[in-house]
């Protein structure tokens, strides 16, 4: 366990004041959330109150209309006005046809129309030609007993006449062809000799001659063998038996580890030096909670009115 106090552990440089001591113990519920709630008289409202054409339902006592006094408006009577308002504008006689409309006198008349009657749609029937019968069936042979399938001369058509075919007459036809052609050429192909050239000189080493055979020299040839163990692998093991040098004989250390002790420093007054502990922390209330305390505390709270009402 750590030798600190409680108050070396809380960081303050004097301990603070104990506020409730002989303080009267009060009950949690002797305080009364909203006291304003049971005293004098509350709002108590009517309830609620069904639609219906009184006006209870209403703040007001007589229904009030929109237009107070106003008179009575007879739309037909603005609109006929306003036709006759509208006629005064008209500078001469109204426009009458040269003819009144023709009324049509019936379906299918053409009383009354601009161009008149129409030929296509005359329902007068037009003398066609006269009923012919009809022709004969065509006449066929009568049908071949047989499948087709290694029948011949039962299909619809003439069988195919055979005709002997060469095997390599393909060949023959291209063969004579490409005769021909030689045969029609005169000298070598065509060879331009204004082509394009490099801009540097040709290689002067290079020659288009073969080379002569290498020749070889004239010393033996060394004969190389493999390398051979002179006797097989050794596995490892905790024996060493598979390294080149024997395992080293053990022997005892007569060094031993120095061990290394702490220095003891001490002050002049033969004391182990202690340095000066840092700043400690204070706990510090914040603004708004000051100002609470200031204005509501424990011996001027029964006289601080609520703030809401309920």
């Amino acid at each position: 366990m750590s030798n600190k106090t409680d108050m070396e552990r809380v960081g303050l440089f004097q301990e603070m004041n104990y506020h409730t001591i002989g303080d009267r113990y009060v009950p949690p519920g002797s305080i009364s959330f909203n006291q304003s709630a049971g005293k004098g008289k509350q709002v108590l409202p009517g309830g609620t109150k069904d639609r219906s054409a009184l006006q209870h339902g209403y703040f007001g006592e007589k229904y009030n209309r929109v237009f107070e006094g106003e008179s009575y408006t007879d739309p037909i009577k603005r609109r006929r006005q306003n036709r006759l308002k509208e006629s005064q504008k008209n500078i001469g006689k109204p426009f009458l046809p040269s003819n009144g409309d023709k009324k049509p006198s019936g379906l299918g008349n053409h009383y009354g129309t601009l161009t008149g009657p129409i030929g296509a749609f005359s329902p007068v029937s037009k003398g066609g030609k006269g009923n012919t019968g009809n022709g004969k069936n065509v006449l066929t042979n009568p049908g071949k007993k047989g499948t087709g399938f290694g029948y011949v001369g039962v299909t619809l058509g003439k069988y195919q006449n055979h005709m002997p075919d060469e095997y390599d007459r393909a060949k023959q036809i291209t063969k004579k062809i490409n005769g021909d052609h030689r045969k029609a050429l005169k000298g070598g192909a065509f060879k331009l000799n204004m082509h394009a050239q490099s801009y540097f000189d040709a290689n002067p080493y290079r020659s288009d001659r073969p080379l002569p055979p290498v020749k070889s020299s004239g010393g033996k040839r060394r004969e190389v063998k493999p390398f051979k163990q002179s006797s097989p692998p050794k596995s490892m093991a905790g024996m060493k038996a598979g390294t080149f040098d024997p395992y080293p004989s053990h022997s005892a250390d007569p060094y031993n580890v120095k061990i290394t002790r702490p220095v003891h420093v001490v002050n002049k007054t033969g004391k182990i030096f202690m340095p000066s502990p840092g700043p400690k922390s204070f706990p510090m209330s914040s603004v708004v909670n000051t100002n609470v305390d200031r204005s509501m505390n424990k011996q001027n709270y029964k006289a601080v009115t609520g703030v809401m009402s309920y």
